[in-house]
């Protein structure tokens, strides 16, 4: 019988292939033609491994590593071998747990549980056995099998993590990944075999180590491994927060909501970030002739929450706190700078008229009284309208914008009269000991709810822009952390079983045909780990009420 032949179109060009050919031997006839190595494809839109095969007629499209999924999938992928080789090395029974924590720089962070010791020797070991992984080109597989017996087989291997998650999953198959005899279970693709894992280091750090991988837009090379030291203490107590209330993954969460509802939970988080805010306040207060407060952070932080409630926790020390939004003070629409593809760029520093700020600051510095302006978004154009201020002895300054910890936004300012804070939704929950989410995940499920309900944006609309704000951030926002005097994480530990109902109704408005399709089904696949909690408890001063609404604050 003679074979079927398929028309594959790639790049505009069409050539026929083998029905049942996969992927993989596809992709080896365009080789070179890409600046980065193929990982992944997609065929006729849908995201697809390379070890899948050819059905019918199609358009390829390749997902390589400078594309964010592709990136995503290496470090996924590097993660995987990173683990086979420690339980090649250390050996099963000196192993109890293996945990992926939070990002260090370009990289992962983790910890290990079990008699082997973690040191400069066992990591060189882990390093040369990962080396010898990716130099034998070791097929990663994927087998899909049935939930009762995933929950079997990660007993068996002490994963006790994935166990408790599975528990919770309505659908009745999942899949493993299997580099020779270690199996695991990911949430996402794979590369197609070990010898794609080129770039990595391993590297001692506080109580675990480092697993080091590119950078974003430069997978063929290595960073230099310099972990940001505030950053990285405001997670570690976050997780601490997570140890308190016994809730570190997804399953312990769906677990304590089941058992015991959501109520206790959602208290003690909330007074957990209270006295955090308390803590911030009577340090401002301390140190004494601080009277511009600095507020940065990355989009859907929760600035203007937080801003509103350090102000009254400020009110009760004592001051009289007057809130500034750096926004106010944006030049007029029709001077916005334009960015490198055309299109007016809001977040550089040039969108703010920098000059006016500095003098009205002084101005206000100096004990005279200032006129404030109001950013008008409806005419684009910088109003007056009669607000004025003068400030006394107990008064200050809360200044809330994403340049405010970049001294030259106030660069006419005394950094002695400076008190800046940086803020984050700093995702602490893990989906399972080897799953972490990404705290862009949980701010762009932020996003979406919030700007569906304030803004009439669609989710669609709000994914398409997502790169572009991730671009302003890492050029403004978050190259300026470190300068912070505190940092405070504004992620709550149940808020995604929350943000699930909100969320969820948007995203499947996204239809297939869309390009921003695959983000939505991503996360989509990401919400049904969760139990989905209701929002009625939730006090109206909480952070969350920002994004799905009810905030007793002007947010």
């Amino acid at each position: 019988m003679e074979q079927k032949m398929c028309k594959v179109t790639i790049n505009g060009e069409t050539r026929e292939y083998p029905q049942g050919l996969c992927y993989a031997d596809i992709v080896k006839d365009y080789q070179g033609i890409t600046d980065a190595p193929i990982l992944l494809v997609t065929v006729d839109g849908r995201l697809r491994e390379l070890h899948k095969r050819l059905k019918n007629d199609c358009t390829v499209q390749f997902i390589t590593t400078k594309d964010d999924i592709g990136y995503q999938t290496y470090k996924r992928s590097a993660c995987l071998v990173l683990l086979k080789a420690i339980y090649d090395v250390a050996g099963k029974e000196n192993i109890d747990k293996v945990v992926i924590h939070y990002s260090v720089g370009s990289g992962y962070y983790f910890t290990m549980e079990g008699s082997t010791i973690l040191n400069q020797e066992f990591l060189d070991s882990v390093k040369k056995k990962m080396r010898e992984l990716v130099d034998a080109q070791i097929p990663i597989e994927k087998q899909s099998i049935g939930t009762d017996e995933a929950i079997t087989l990660f007993h068996k291997h002490h994963m006790y993590d994935k166990e408790k998650l599975f528990r919770y999953r309505r659908v009745s198959k999942v899949n493993i990944y299997s580099i020779e005899n270690f199996d695991d279970y990911y949430y996402g693709f794979m590369v197609n075999h070990t010898g794609y894992i080129q770039y990595f280091d391993l590297q001692l750090y506080d109580n675990g180590f480092v697993l080091v991988l590119p950078e974003f837009g430069k997978p063929d090379r290595l960073p230099e491994f310099t972990p940001h030291e505030k950053i990285f203490q405001v997670q570690k107590e976050s997780q601490e927060w997570g140890d308190k209330l016994d809730i570190s993954t997804v399953g312990e969460l769906n677990d304590r909501i089941t058992r015991d509802g959501i109520q206790n939970i959602l208290l003690i988080q909330e007074a957990l970030q209270e006295a955090k805010i308390s803590r911030i306040a009577e340090q401002i207060v301390k140190e004494k002739n601080k009277k511009f407060i600095m507020i940065a952070g990355p989009s859907s932080s929760g600035k203007t929450t937080f801003s509103h409630r350090l102000s009254i926790q400020l009110a009760a020390h004592g001051m009289k706190p007057h809130p500034i939004a750096v926004d106010n003070y944006f030049v007029n629409r029709e001077h916005t700078p334009l960015d490198e593809y055309g299109e007016k760029n809001y977040e550089c520093l040039e969108a703010i008229d920098v000059e006016q700020f500095n003098k009205d600051m002084l101005l206000l510095l100096k004990g005279e009284r200032v006129e404030l302006p109001v950013f008008n978004f409806k005419t684009g154009l910088r109003e007056y309208r009669g607000d004025y201020l003068k400030l006394g002895k107990e008064d200050v300054l809360v200044i809330e914008g994403i340049h405010g910890l970049n001294d030259k936004l106030s660069y006419a300012l005394p950094k002695e009269n400076k008190f800046k804070i940086y803020i984050s939704a700093l995702t602490m929950l893990n989906i399972d000991e080897h799953n972490r989410i990404p705290t862009t995940d949980g701010r762009l499920i932020r996003r979406i709810v919030r700007d569906a309900r304030t803004r009439g944006t669609s989710a669609k609309d709000t994914i398409a822009r997502w790169p572009s704000v991730r671009r302003g951030e890492e050029r403004n926002i978050f190259p300026f952390q470190e300068e912070a005097d505190v940092m405070f994480n504004s992620a709550l530990i149940y808020e995604l079983a929350c943000l699930k109902v909100y969320a969820e109704p948007l995203l499947f408005g996204i239809r297939k045909e869309e390009p921003e399709y695959l983000e939505a089904k991503r996360l989509l696949k990401f919400f049904d780990y969760f139990v989905a909690v209701p929002s009625e408890e939730i006090p109206n001063n909480s952070i969350l009420r920002e994004f799905i609404g009810g905030s007793c604050f002007n947010v």
